[in-house]
């Protein structure tokens, strides 16, 4: 005993500690400490899963019955140790349980815990508290089953966790591990590719209609979207949002790589529609020159331009007209109901502040009701400013206001039907800025598609021609046998000095207003 018995018992950890322990307790590397992964005392040792039918083997290893037999019918060892093992000697345990779920003594009522003492009776499999077998059957030399009553001996007296020898817990010990010993369960791959591999007991009606599904279901195909190619021009500033998509959603494919949205061709032909087109229709009671608004309402005015160009007017009548309202037309069927657009289905409204209905001869779509244009038009003869927001203005009559007033004074019959037909005779288009457009975007395609070959072209030949991974030597071995010779003869340029340059270095001013004569 003496005054420094506790010297090193030290409550912070010294320099030496730190440099050589890192900071930490020291672990030899060849001990069961380094490198310990525990399996829970509720876990199968083969599955490394929670067990609900368990089983164990003699030294207490615990197993879930539906895998450790077809383990054991393909490789006949125990999982654990290696040793041979049949499935014979396997026993059931009987664990008791909580009304929440958890494992508990039976005798003691003390729920299991990583720490308890958990032994097991190998004659009936019941699953007691170290503590109460101690106690009750041991001490006592009661050698009867606390539950059953059944008579044993204590070498039936099987170990499952023991705190004081973790051991047999280390998973990195496991046979199976260290061997990569893989089982695959017949029934659960058959249960992969068949539905009704597990079902067991089946009820005729149930049976019938499974063979029926068999016999007529098809499986979906599966629909292939083509990527197509990306350029400046349509492609978005933002992405398609499938990588989050397929990040939150288990009913789309992951994707990992951003991808910028695709504009459609229409839209991108529209940017370079800066002027408005003109047209005439020729009626039977004389021509109509239409002035189009495309490049303030562009699909709309290419719908009505495109379908006077494919001769889709050609032969219709004006089937409604009301004096001092409008006259309406564009329907092959004549009765207002019938008509297609350009593409086959309805299209968006295309409203404009500063497109109103003021005024004779506007040029606007009929429908009925919002986004559902196709082929009708209307024309109007006066003012009509209630239309405004609920029927798109495209265009306005700049020629032929004698044959508008001519076709406003053919009578009507009581359902608004001229008397007299009014019949489109054809179409004739002078300006199609939509054309022009087209030739426009493929130039500049074209010019950029030039432009990105050139630059590839001047890469590949700066580049040396040598195999992927391969530098080129240029000299045989030493220092620098990869560095271009063409480079070593370069001289950084000196810098000019200041006076040649005519700029002339500032003088420090020397500050000297003080009077010694007063000293």
């Amino acid at each position: 005993m003496g005054k420094k018995q506790h010297q090193k018992d030290k409550l912070y950890l010294t320099t030496t500690e730190w440099k050589e322990l890192g900071g930490k307790k020291y672990v030899p590397p060849g001990t069961d400490a380094a490198g310990f992964k525990r399996l829970p005392f509720d876990y199968c040792a083969l599955s490394l899963q929670p067990f609900e039918n368990p089983v164990c083997d003699q030294e207490g290893n615990i197993f879930e019955i539906m895998e450790i037999v077809p383990f054991l019918k393909k490789f006949r060892v125990n999982p654990v140790t290696g040793q041979p093992l049949d499935g014979k000697s396997l026993i059931k345990l009987n664990f008791s349980k909580t009304k929440s779920g958890e494992y508990q003594c039976p005798v003691m009522i003390k729920n299991f815990t990583q720490n308890s003492h958990i032994v097991a009776i190998k004659t009936t499999g019941n699953v007691f508290s170290y503590e109460a077998v101690e106690e009750l059957n041991i001490k006592s030399r009661n050698w009867k089953d606390l539950l059953t009553d059944d008579s044993f001996v204590r070498s039936d007296i099987i170990t499952l966790q023991d705190p004081h020898n973790l051991g047999k817990f280390n998973i990195s010990n496991f046979h199976h591990m260290r061997k990569n010993l893989n089982h695959e369960n017949e029934e659960l791959k058959k249960a992969e590719y068949d539905p009704a591999a597990r079902i067991k007991m089946i009820s005729d009606e149930a049976r019938d209609t499974l063979e029926e599904l068999n016999r007529e279901y098809k499986a979906p195909e599966k629909i292939v979207e083509e990527k197509k190619l990306l350029d400046k021009f349509n492609a978005a500033h933002y992405s398609t949002g499938r990588v989050a998509a397929g990040f939150t959603s288990t009913a789309m494919e992951p994707e990992t790589v951003h991808i910028a949205e695709r504009i459609e061709d229409d839209l991108v032909r529209y940017s370079y529609v800066k002027k408005k087109a003109y047209l005439r229709l020729l009626t039977n009671l004389g021509p109509l020159n239409l002035e189009l608004h495309s490049d303030l309402v562009p699909k709309t005015c290419e719908n009505f331009l495109k379908l006077c160009e494919k001769g889709y007017y050609t032969g219709t009548k004006f089937h409604r007209s009301i004096k001092h309202f409008m006259i309406q037309g564009g329907d092959p069927t004549g009765t207002g109901e019938g008509g297609e657009s350009l593409w086959n289905k309805p299209f968006n409204d295309e409203f404009k502040p500063n497109l109103s209905h003021s005024g004779r001869g506007v040029l606007s779509m009929a429908n009925s009701g919002p986004n559902t244009n196709k082929s009708q038009f209307f024309i109007t003869f006066r003012s009509c400013k209630h239309l405004d927001g609920k029927h798109t203005v495209f265009g306005r009559v700049v020629g032929g206001l004698e044959t508008l007033s001519a076709i406003e004074r053919i009578e009507t019959d009581n359902k608004d039907r001229p008397i007299e037909d009014i019949v489109i005779e054809g179409a004739q288009t002078f300006v199609d800025p939509y054309a022009e457009a087209d030739e426009e975007v493929a130039k500049l395609r074209a010019e950029e598609l030039a432009k990105e070959e050139l630059e590839q072209q001047a890469k590949l030949a700066g580049r040396p021609k040598t195999e992927p991974g391969v530098y080129r030597l240029y000299k045989e071995s030493g220092v620098g046998k990869y560095l271009n010779p063409e480079f070593s003869n370069y001289k950084r340029p000196l810098e000019t000095p200041e006076a040649e340059l005519g700029v002339s270095k500032k003088k420090k001013e020397v500050r000297s207003n003080f009077d010694f004569s007063n000293w």
